[in-house]
């Protein structure tokens, strides 16, 4: 270990100590930002970049379980990423079902897709299948991982969906603009039944959600951090949540 591990190592774990896992998020959620450009400044490829990004999923959710998260939602693969050439899509459609498989077969986490299956190549679709079913029973943390997913496809999906629920009830127009409200589009959401994310990270320097959980995140804390996604530390994460520990959330009190 040189001088600077060591540095880095002490500096983390005062952060830690400092840390009240009373005002902790339960649900955070996570943009996954900067893969290529990683890869691009450390003289590798963008499979490279994606691969170093997959790898520390893992991480991240060691250091979730440590200070007592109890959901994280992963945006893998946006809508507008399956948009991208083939050359570049089936590589990084394969990085993300291997990072599926290695979520399902860690034993300690609960995997859940959210976005839209209909849009993905049947081949992810059942790895995404297999995933959910495979840790159903697991206790660990609830792990999303966004794949294939959109806000505004999501709150499309949600509307269809109350719609033809209420279609098979034989409930009119008339009746249904009556009763319709946040509560029943909440309830088609991808995260029906789950809280909101309390803190949402996006790592890379940009300060946008670019459509991530546009629903969900309406009381959200945005933490934005510089550092690109394969790069992301454990301190970088312990500096989020002191960030949001640190702020009064009024909901509009």
């Amino acid at each position: 270990m040189n001088l600077r591990d060591l540095v880095y190592g002490l500096y983390a774990r005062r952060v830690e100590g400092r840390l009240d896992h009373d005002q902790v998020p339960k649900h955070i959620g996570v943009i996954l930002d900067g893969n290529r450009r990683w890869a691009k400044a450390s003289g590798g490829t963008p499979e490279q970049g994606h691969k170093a990004g997959a790898d520390k999923i893992q991480e991240l959710l060691g250091w979730c379980a440590e200070t007592d998260v109890e959901v994280v939602t992963l945006w893998m693969l946006s809508t507008d990423n399956l948009n991208r050439p083939e050359e570049q899509l089936v590589p990084l459609l394969g990085i993300i079902e291997n990072a599926v498989r290695s979520l399902a077969a860690d034993g300690r986490w609960r995997v859940h897709h959210v976005g839209t299956l209909d849009l993905l190549p049947a081949r992810t679709q059942s790895v995404l299948k297999e995933a959910e079913q495979g840790t159903h029973d697991n206790t660990g943390i609830l792990v999303n991982v966004a794949v294939g997913y959109g806000g505004r496809q999501e709150i499309a999906d949600a509307v269809r969906s109350l719609l033809l629920e209420h279609a098979d009830k034989g409930t009119s127009f008339e009746e249904l603009a009556e009763l319709v409200d946040v509560e029943h589009i909440s309830e088609h959401l991808y995260t029906r039944g789950q809280p909101d994310p309390d803190l949402v990270i996006r790592t890379s320097g940009e300060q946008r959600l670019s459509g991530f959980m546009l629903w969900q995140s309406a009381h959200s804390e945005y933490y934005f951090c510089e550092v690109h996604w394969p790069a992301f530390r454990k301190v970088d994460f312990l500096r989020a949540l002191r960030d949001y520990a640190a702020r009064h959330r009024r909901y509009g009190t």
